[in-house]
């Protein structure tokens, strides 16, 4: 745009070289009321003046401040007018001068009037029921037309006569309502220019207020420092403010009168009669005001004027006392004296309850008007005291107190005996009454106490009570002492006398009531007390013959049966009693002999009495057997007994478990370590329940605990315990690959002796064998076999009785009942029997194969083994051998007492039996046809002859050290060696075997 109009200018400057032209931009301004704009005038060509001028013609000079005209350079100049209204309006005009050429341009300048809201307030308020003026005033040019909204909907005039849009574009609302109250929108249009503008009007309508009283009347009593509170309720809108009037006088906070906050409640302080009458309670506010009455009356409570106290002297012929009172309705006045009462018309003695008449007419009460009077005659010290005059009327009353003062002379009260003993002190109580006070002084034989020489006599002093308080030291400090009282009105003298004190005679007893576990003795007090109170009664029971049992039980009031516990039932008790007073114990009764009953079955009926309990730990010191002894059942037998337990650091029980009647304790396992426990037995009949027997006991300390740890101490650190887990840990692997080298030939060590060494561990073992695969072969391939035999302590039965049992007799057999839970030892050693052992093979001792095979039998094994009969002479191995009627001996199962198959256990409790063997003579082949008769453990015999297993029901083998002889072809067969020792060849020898002969294990399967 720029570019073109430079352009033109360029034309025409060339057209005409020498001319000045001028151009105002913008060409023409429209500007709204208020606001401000700039106009720009352009010269092309050379020119020395440039000027702006006003509509009128006037040169707008520099400093106007409407507006302002500034020259940026040569060729242009700008002029501004700020903050236009109606007469900035017109035609402006540029000139350019230079010499005598000159140039202008001109502009139109219109000035409009925007949308202006002159008077819209907000909020605007009418008093209902009124007719609302809701003013919106409004200008612009041209007028602008008004449209009133209500609740975003244009109101339509039309449709509702209560609504009417003014001249003025006020909107008109006849008889305005609450509902009508809220936001009102007074919108302008002027539809040449389409502008729009609003305003958003409040409309409030405000409520005349309504008031109503809480109570219309209200009563007070006057005099009596209350006050009284008068109270009203307004409402309306906006809330009204609530004040008070009494006698047109409007009341305010102050001494007198006290209004709430929100004006709606007055409080009349001290209401006096003077208050009374009606108050009005104002409600005012933005629509009005309210009144309402509300009625105070006042009553007068009664008041006692005058009531003074009287002094008075002993003996006097009369005192009279007067009480004065005040109120409305006038009130009744009546005296009382030590909850006596007294009125008028009425006369009491002292001596005699109120509602009788006084025979000597000691006490007389007149009243007259608001007063009265009561008259005392033949005044005594005992009328002194506290009087108490009332004034009573409807309304409440009133009750002051006077004090008549007695003089007399004083009076000595109190016991005149005192008892002690020597070294014990007592006090020597000298009550005075006497008004005024008195003096006390103590005196014996004439002296004044205390004196220089004595020094075992002090004396306290109350406002009351001497105290002459004396330790005696030897009998002449018994006797008399003299008390004597004084004050202006006279003295009283009074004899004191101090006895020495003696224990307390027997009590006696009456009569003992036994029960089964207890006994009630009842007796009577000592005929002497010895002077001084019983403290304590000692009761000694025993059984004839034995030592006396005693128990002291504290002496209390009117006692006179004591209850003797924890006797045995049906048990003769003797029984005496002794009295202790504070000087000692006195002689003990006569004994008295009673038998307890026995534990009752009776029909009686009654609650049983609470069992005695008691605790015995078991081996385990969590597990405790509490066990209960049986007292009386209250005359129906016991059904069952309850027991429940508890911790007692937690508050809830454990279930309650009932044992039946015959039972006499109860198993309490799984109990916390070092826990003190709390239990309750109770007994229960037909009639109900017992008290609870209990006991309290605690468990003894986890011994698994580190001793520290129990005690509360620091122990060992973490990382001290994970060392000696990790030495321990290696340790057990060491001494598994030991075991492992010389037992099975394998292992760590093993492969060092193998890789490294080049030779083979001991104790190898063929991998028959292991399969528990055993059989007389020859092949060189297998590991020789060792003969497992039975090791016979005594010679063999000769003549009759049960065949002895040798190396093939089965280790164990099943038997049908259960069996004597000792453990059966049957030796097994590499001995041979008669006919067994053609030769036998030898190791070195040192090798771990000459190690001792250990067997194990228990009764809790499935299996049960029948209690075998055996002679003194039979050894333990015949003890656990089943006798066999057949002479003949049969050969034995061969067992490898290290890999026995771990089968199940086969449901026929009865083992195979091996099959018989021919003797030699009877078959040439020997070692053959026993390989072929022999057969091989099954599963049963397995689990009977299992090592070391959870069941240990194999017997136990024993080595011994003593020397085997055996007889074998002639020969005498001698184990040399201390230990038990099998014999074994290299592996290439041969093994030779005789028939009849049990076949041996190796060495490396006699593992415990």
């Amino acid at each position: 745009m720029l570019q073109i109009r430079d352009l033109i200018w360029g034309l025409l400057f060339a057209g005409c070289a020498a001319a000045i032209q001028v151009q105002i931009t913008p060409t023409q301004g429209e500007i709204s009321v208020g606001e401000s704009k700039f106009f720009l005038c352009e010269v092309v060509g050379d020119a020395k003046d440039i000027d702006w001028y006003t509509p009128s013609g006037e040169k707008i000079l520099p400093n106007r401040p409407d507006i302002f005209v500034s020259r940026g350079d040569e060729t242009m100049s700008t002029l501004t007018i700020y903050h236009a209204n109606v007469d900035s309006a017109g035609i402006y005009k540029c000139v350019a001068r230079n010499g005598d050429k000159e140039a202008q341009a001109t502009v139109q300048v219109k000035i409009f009037q925007k949308i202006t809201f002159q008077s819209a307030p907000s909020p605007q308020e009418f008093n209902e029921g009124d007719d609302a003026d809701i003013v919106c005033d409004v200008v612009s040019s041209p007028p602008p037309a008004i449209i009133w909204k209500h609740k975003g909907s244009r109101i339509q005039v039309a449709k509702d006569v209560r609504f009417k849009i003014m001249v003025n574009g006020h909107l008109q609302i006849r008889g305005i309502k609450k509902i009508d109250e809220g936001m009102y929108n007074c919108e302008a249009r002027i539809m040449a220019r389409g502008e729009i503008d609003f305003k958003m009007i409040k409309v409030v309508v405000n409520v005349l207020p309504t008031i109503r009283a809480r109570l219309s009347e209200v009563n007070a009593t006057a005099d009596s420092d209350r006050s009284a509170l008068l109270a009203c309720d307004a409402d309306g809108f906006p809330e009204p403010t609530v004040t008070w009037a009494h006698n047109n006088v409007v009341l305010e906070t102050g001494n007198k009168y006290s209004v709430s906050d929100d004006g709606s409640e007055l409080l009349i302080k001290s209401v006096k009669k003077v208050d009374e009458g009606d108050y009005t309670c104002i409600a005012k506010n933005k629509a009005g005001e309210k009144a309402e009455e509300v009625s105070l009356n006042v009553f007068v409570k009664p008041r006692i004027t005058y009531l003074n106290n009287q002094t008075a002297s002993e003996f006097d012929e009369q005192v009279t006392l007067t009480c004065e009172a005040s109120g409305d309705p006038t009130p009744t006045i009546s005296w009382s004296f030590q909850n006596r009462v007294f009125t008028e018309g009425e006369q009491a003695s002292w001596t005699r309850p109120d509602k009788y008449e006084s025979l000597d007419r000691n006490i007389v009460v007149r009243t007259h008007a608001r007063v009265s009077s009561l008259t005392l005659k033949n005044v005594l010290f005992t009328y002194a005291g506290q009087y108490l005059c009332t004034a009573s009327n409807s309304i409440g009353q009133d009750i002051k107190q006077l004090y008549l003062e007695v003089r007399y002379a004083p009076k000595i009260l109190g016991p005149v005996t005192v008892y002690t003993w020597e070294g014990n002190a007592a006090n020597i109580s000298c009550e005075v009454e006497a008004y005024p006070g008195a003096s006390v002084v103590w005196f014996r034989d004439g002296l004044q106490l205390p004196s220089s020489n004595t020094t075992n006599m002090k004396i306290y002093n109350t406002p009351t009570i001497s105290y002459l308080e004396i330790t005696p030291d030897s009998q002449n400090d018994f006797g008399s002492y003299n008390c004597t009282a004084t004050n202006v009105m006279g003295s009283e003298s009074k004899e004191f006398i101090l006895i020495q004190a003696e224990v307390p005679s027997s009590p006696e007893i009456e009569q003992v009531e036994p029960f089964s576990s207890t006994a009630v003795v009842k007796f009577e007090e000592p005929d002497s007390m010895g002077g001084v109170p019983i403290i304590k009664y000692r009761v000694e029971w025993r059984l004839t013959g034995q030592d006396w049992t005693g128990k002291e039980h504290y002496a209390s009031d009117d006692m006179t049966a004591i209850t003797i516990v924890g006797l045995k039932p049906e048990t003769t008790y003797e029984v005496k009693m002794s009295a202790i007073n504070g000087k000692g114990e006195g002689e003990s009764s006569l004994p008295s002999t009673f038998k307890t009953e026995p534990v009752r079955y009776s029909f009686t009926k009654g609650e049983p009495s609470a069992p005695i309990l008691e605790v015995k730990v078991q081996e385990r010191g969590n597990t405790l057997k509490v066990n209960w002894i049986k007292q009386d059942d209250g005359g129906s037998p016991i059904k069952h007994y309850l027991v429940r337990y508890k911790a007692k650091h937690v508050s809830d029980w454990k279930p309650e478990i009932r044992i039946p009647h015959n039972s006499e304790y109860v198993m309490l396992s799984g109990l916390d370590w070092n826990t003190e426990y709390e239990v309750h037995v109770v007994a229960e009949n037909q009639q109900g329940k017992s008290e609870p027997g209990v006991i309290s006991f605690r468990t003894a300390t986890d011994p698994t605990t580190i001793p520290d740890a129990v005690d509360g101490g620091s122990g060992l650190g973490t990382g001290a315990i994970v060392g000696i887990l990790i030495v321990v840990f290696f340790l057990l692997l060491v001494g598994v690959d030991v075991t492992c080298y010389f037992l099975n030939k394998c292992g760590l060590l093993m492969c060092i002796a193998v890789n490294f060494c080049g030779k083979a561990g001991p104790g190898a073992k063929s991998k028959d064998m292991e399969e528990g695969q055993a059989a007389f072969t020859k092949d060189e391939s297998k590991e020789p076999i060792v003969e497992v035999r039975t090791e016979e302590e005594q010679t063999p039965n000769q003549g009759g009785g049960p065949t002895e049992p040798n190396e093939t007799t089965p280790l164990t057999e099943p038997e049908p009942a259960a069996a004597d839970t000792t453990s059966m030892v049957v030796n097994l050693l590499p001995s041979t029997a008669t006919n067994s052992v053609a030769e036998s093979f030898s190791t070195a001792q040192s090798s771990p194969a000459s190690e001792s095979t250990t067997l194990t039998t228990s009764a809790s094994s499935p299996t049960k083994a029948a209690p075998a009969k055996a002679s003194p002479k039979n050894s333990p191995a015949a003890q656990s051998s089943p006798l066999n009627a057949n002479t003949q001996p049969d050969v034995g199962p061969l067992v490898d007492l290290s890999d026995t198959p771990k089968a199940p256990p086969s449901s026929d409790p009865t083992p195979p039996v091996s099959e018989p063997v021919s003797p030699p003579s009877a078959n040439a082949d020997g070692p053959q046809s026993q390989r072929d008769t022999v057969k091989a453990p099954d599963s049963t015999q397995n689990k009977d002859l299992q090592v070391d297993g959870p069941a240990k029901d194999a017997p136990n083998a024993l080595c011994t050290d003593s020397t085997t002889p055996a007889h074998n072809d002639g020969k005498t067969v001698k184990d040399d060696s201390t230990k038990c020792e099998t014999e074994v060849k290299n592996a290439t020898a041969e093994v030779k075997t005789v028939p009849n002969e049990a076949p041996q294990t190796n060495g490396n399967e006699s593992k415990a």
